[in-house]
């Protein structure tokens, strides 16, 4: 999964937390209250059983109907259908079966109680508080108000009872009332508490969810650096490592997810030291460059900067250094790339300023030349002038193309189709060359300029025709393969010794040509143009059936359904 996807969902942890947490909390909150009613009623029915095992005149009614309100109380919290058929709404309402099912039941059941036990009865005052508790908690405040009031009226009720049957008009009616008013006192402060806590509650499922959503934006912001990020301890053990400083510390593929050693490669001895260096000292260096020599892989050279992240800010734990990586030669290339990218605009403004100029000069020179008809040595100047005029026309032109702002939705075009049609008329012209194709046959749609691609295919098979031709056998290669289902691979071959150092290094840079009369602006155009697109164009020398060969190879975008 992307790092985006994780960090998408993080967004809407909020929304998610909270509907779950509540109902996480109302559920255990009803299972304890459910407990708390077995617990009860499995002591009333004990107490009820030992009377009417020790008594001469036991009271089986009470003992029946103590038994039912266990049997009752153990179905509503082992049956799943009623323990999460409850809700705060369900037990909010009096006319809704969840209600009857847990606080009505509790009121009646003690109410008769009351009344069957009369001057006997056990101390049933004090279970009253258990269902109005339980709606205070879990339902609305008005519902908590009527189970106290309920209770209250059960509780006088029966005292009146028992004093009307027995003739025996004690304070027990007194000791009544002042329960019922114990009984609002209680579902008020009890509501009020349960209130307070579920806001609390509400404020901490949303603090979470939106350190979630730091923690994943964060993590993503990580994830995405080009930079590598590595955090070390003073074991010099990497705790954690962005994908980039993976990539980095890799020698044919990313390292390992961290933790890990900076010991355990004999290739990041030099980053090891460096990071015990900074361990030792304690302070804040300049950047320096450590030097990561693989044994499959070149040499790489990396600039490492540092910070230190004191136990203080991270909450306790230890100190850790956070060490960050970048590859010297992309630090280098993309200062290159910027000064180029200067450079381009620059030579575009030149460009467009001198071709009114061109024009003027074209002009003037054709009408000398009409002038000079019959002057030999006239004739052989305006044709030297003519010729160097197309020639900076053609530089201008060129210059020019890469001024030409780029669509932001680019065209679709078959790969296939447009290639294999811009190799039949570059033969054409050629006549005498040498072209061998390799091209699937299936539509391969690209993200392109047809006319743009012409131009670079076009342009690498002129460079690879005119080296071509030191070779014994001269011949051109070109191949169109799939390398996945995003990207193909079109690539130019032709015979010819490596490049040396000197040229490699400005091989795609303006103006750079090794040909006296060259433009150098081929390969630049060429780089410019697949960067419009999402493509690049990379130089390799290799080997093909047995001869040293230049490749040329352009990766193509492919391009995505559109709607």
């Amino acid at each position: 999964m992307s790092a985006a996807g994780d960090a998408a969902r993080a967004l809407n942890d909020r929304r998610d937390l909270r509907p779950e947490g509540a109902d996480s909390a109302f559920q255990r909150l009803h299972r304890a209250f459910l407990l708390a009613r077995c617990a009860l009623a499995l002591a009333l029915a004990g107490s009820q059983l030992s009377v009417f095992l020790a008594s001469s005149d036991p009271p089986q009614l009470m003992l029946l109907l103590c038994l039912v309100y266990a049997c009752l109380s153990l179905g509503a919290l082992l049956w799943p259908r009623l323990r999460h058929g409850a809700s705060r709404r369900s037990l909010s309402t009096l006319s809704q079966p969840q209600w009857w099912g847990s606080t009505g039941v509790d009121l009646a059941v003690f109410t008769a109680l009351l009344v069957l036990g009369g001057q006997a009865a056990p101390p049933v005052a004090a279970l009253y508080v258990l269902p109005v508790m339980m709606s205070a908690v879990l339902a609305a405040r008005r519902a908590g108000l009527a189970a106290a009031a309920l209770a209250t009226l059960g509780l006088l009720g029966s005292s009146l009872w028992i004093n009307l049957v027995s003739g025996n008009w004690g304070p027990s009616v007194t000791q009544a009332g002042l329960a019922g008013i114990g009984y609002f006192a209680i579902a008020l402060l009890t509501s009020e508490l349960a209130a307070r806590l579920e806001r609390e509650q509400r404020a901490a499922l949303g603090s979470m969810a939106l350190a979630r959503q730091q923690q994943a934006l964060n993590q993503l912001v990580i994830d995405e650096m080009q930079e590598g990020v590595l955090v070390v301890d003073r074991q010099l053990r990497v705790q954690a490592a962005n994908p980039a400083a993976r990539g980095l510390l890799g020698e044919l593929e990313q390292a390992a997810e961290a933790p890990f050693g900076l010991d355990a490669q004999i290739a990041w001895n030099a980053l090891a030291q460096a990071a015990a260096d900074a361990w030792d000292s304690g302070v804040q260096p300049e950047p320096r460059d450590v030097v990561l020599g693989f044994a499959r892989a070149p040499a790489r050279t990396l600039r490492l900067r540092w910070r230190w992240m004191h136990a203080r800010e991270l909450e306790g734990g230890d100190d850790l250094l956070l060490l960050l990586l970048e590859d010297r030669a992309k630090l280098l290339a993309r200062a290159r790339q910027e000064k180029l990218a200067a450079m381009g605009r620059m030579s575009a403004g030149i460009a467009h300023e001198i071709r009114n100029p061109l024009a003027a000069i074209s002009q003037a020179n054709a009408l000398l030349g009409e002038d000079l008809a019959t002057d030999a040595g006239g004739q052989r100047l305006t044709s030297l002038v003519a010729s160097n005029v197309r020639r900076l026309q053609r530089i201008v032109d060129e210059v020019m193309l890469l001024a030409v702002p780029v669509d932001q939705l680019p065209p679709q075009m078959d790969a296939v189709a447009g290639i294999a049609e811009v190799a039949d008329d570059w033969q054409r012209t050629q006549g005498a060359a040498v072209l061998h194709r390799e091209l699937p046959q299936a539509v391969l749609a690209v993200d392109f300029e047809p006319e743009h691609l012409r131009r670079v295919i076009i342009n690498l098979l002129d460079n690879a025709w005119r080296h071509a031709q030191a070779a014994a056998q001269p011949w051109v290669r070109l191949e169109l393969q799939v390398l996945d289902e995003q990207r193909l691979r079109c690539r130019v071959l032709n015979p010819a010794p490596p490049l040396p150092a000197e040229v490699e290094r400005h091989l795609f840079e303006p103006f750079h040509s090794t040909r006296s009369r060259g433009s150098g602006l081929g390969l630049y155009i060429c780089r410019e143009l697949c960067e419009r697109y999402g493509a690049r164009i990379d130089y390799q020398a290799q080997q093909h059936e047995g001869e040293d060969c230049v490749v040329f190879t352009v990766t193509l975008r492919r391009a995505a359904a559109r709607p």
